[in-house]
């Protein structure tokens, strides 16, 4: 009788175990993308998963996360990315379940623009000179060496300088403003913002430009 009664024990509670699976939720990712990384900035974000049940599993399927950055088996994505763009991979979650629950999911990780420069003050004419500004950034870990110039160019193509910068723009400095002006003749002028950041230790230089939608009117 007591091994007739340690059988339905067990039975009853692998019948319990069971139903606590039945019950499980299924696994799910929220994310689909996770946060923009800087060029050459530590980086560190960690996937999360849902339902199931923990511990839970990550790796790669397919794809590939950019150059110096890795996941490990908890869903940690860490490193200092060394390129920029955009990266998509597919990441494997499984679960503790018997036997494990598995869902694959597409993740996008995108590495920011290391320069970029818009308009702040767009350029406009106060008596005879045209002045303008624009904000620029570095996205990045690493200082610059920033060089602005901006031309104005007439109806005929001749232009005329009307700013240049020169100077460090500090690592991760977002939305600086610079301005630029000087005097014009009369005219009609698009207006061409030309931005270079030289990065010294990776020899790698960075573009942005900005050209005027419509043509500026120096006096009458």
């Amino acid at each position: 009788m007591r091994a007739k009664g340690c059988v339905a024990c067990h039975l009853g509670v692998l019948l319990v175990a069971i139903a606590a699976i039945s019950q499980t939720d299924p696994l799910s990712i929220p994310a689909k993308e996770i946060p923009k990384a800087s060029l050459w900035s530590p980086y560190n974000f960690h996937l999360q998963a849902a339902g199931g049940i923990p511990r839970y599993h990550w790796r790669i399927a397919s794809g590939s996360l950019p150059p110096d950055l890795k996941m490990n088996d908890a869903g940690e994505v860490t490193g200092a990315p060394q390129e920029s763009g955009q990266f998509e991979f597919e990441a494997l979650l499984t679960d503790s379940n018997r036997p494990p629950q598995a869902l694959r999911k597409k993740i996008t990780i995108a590495i920011e623009t290391p320069l970029t420069a818009n308009w702040s003050t767009h350029a406009k004419v106060s008596g005879n000179r045209m002045d303008g500004a624009i904000k620029v950034s570095n996205h990045t870990g690493r200082d610059f060496d920033l060089t602005m110039i901006v031309l104005a160019v007439n109806d005929i193509g001749r232009a005329t300088a009307i700013g240049y910068q020169h100077f460090p723009l500090k690592a991760n400095t977002r939305d600086m403003e610079v301005p630029f002006g000087d005097t014009l003749s009369r005219g009609n002028y698009a207006v061409n913002v030309d931005v270079v950041g030289e990065e010294p230790v990776s020899n790698r230089i960075f573009r942005a430009r900005l050209v005027t939608q419509q043509s500026v009117s120096q006096g009458p």
